[in-house]
């Protein structure tokens, strides 16, 4: 489907993102100038080891062997740069090794949770269409949030199916998941009846629970109306929530 993005979020050097969407920040800035912002940060010796993988990377793209030695360097990324830096350094690790759908799909697989969540912020950059649907499935299939707040990024938005997409939010809001991380979702929840429908049946069971309503679910109900109310909509009878806060655990 043909999709507009959202403005960029400001690189990691610029504005603190709002919570939660410091993941799609990073998936939406252009990884040129997140590498110039990632070099500005880290010091020297960091610098020089991200410039020799990037170097190896890109000399020795694809996959060769048991482990490429940009996989390598994926696992490192958090040890010689930091954890507040690893997942830009990965990503531009990734882009330097011209990491198709297949090479992402290996790492994804055989990689830890961090490595996946770096694969995850990838898409949008290095994968024009479809192909990589599949990682975004299996990450939304778990409960780790890390990895959750990765997959609805704007990949999601571009190619996840109506159906998908609407169960993803849901997904977000039984985890607890800000619903800053999902990107486009003021345009894909516009006027959307059945997420609406979905959100209110929501509400409702857990009202009859006596458990609290999320609030963002508040505010993408309110999003699903085609008309902008300035507030939220007006949930159905029982389903007004009698607390706040997120839900815990799996999907009830």
């Amino acid at each position: 489907m043909t999709h507009r993005h959202t403005t960029p979020a400001p690189s990691p050097g610029g504005t603190t993102p709002a919570p939660g969407s410091t993941r799609c920040a990073l998936a939406l800035t252009p990884l040129q100038a997140l590498q110039d912002d990632l070099e500005a940060q880290l010091p020297e010796p960091a610098r020089a080891w991200l410039r020799q993988a990037l170097d190896e990377a890109a000399d020795h793209p694809g996959t060769h062997g048991p482990i490429s030695v940009w996989e390598l360097r994926l696992a490192e990324a958090g040890r010689r740069c930091g954890s507040p830096h690893a997942d830009a350094a990965r990503l531009l690790i990734l882009r330097a090794a011209r990491a198709d759908a297949g090479a992402l799909g290996r790492v994804y697989f055989q990689g830890t949770a961090d490595e996946r969540r770096a694969v995850l912020l990838a898409l949008a950059h290095l994968v024009p269409g479809p192909d990589a649907l599949q990682l975004v499935e299996d990450a939304l299939r778990t409960n780790d949030t890390r990895l959750l707040a990765a997959a609805v990024g704007p990949y999601a938005a571009r190619h996840l199916d109506a159906h998908a997409w609407r169960h993803a939010v849901l997904k977000c809001l039984f985890t607890g998941v800000p619903v800053d991380a999902v990107a486009d979702l003021a345009e894909r929840a516009r006027a959307d009846t059945e997420l609406a429908r979905m959100l209110g049946d929501y509400a409702a069971e857990r009202t009859a629970a006596d458990r609290p309503v999320p609030r963002d679910l508040h505010r993408v109900l309110a999003l699903t109306d085609s008309a902008g109310p300035a507030g939220p909509v007006p949930l159905p009878h029982r389903t007004q929530p009698r607390g706040s806060g997120h839900p815990h655990g799996k999907e009830s």
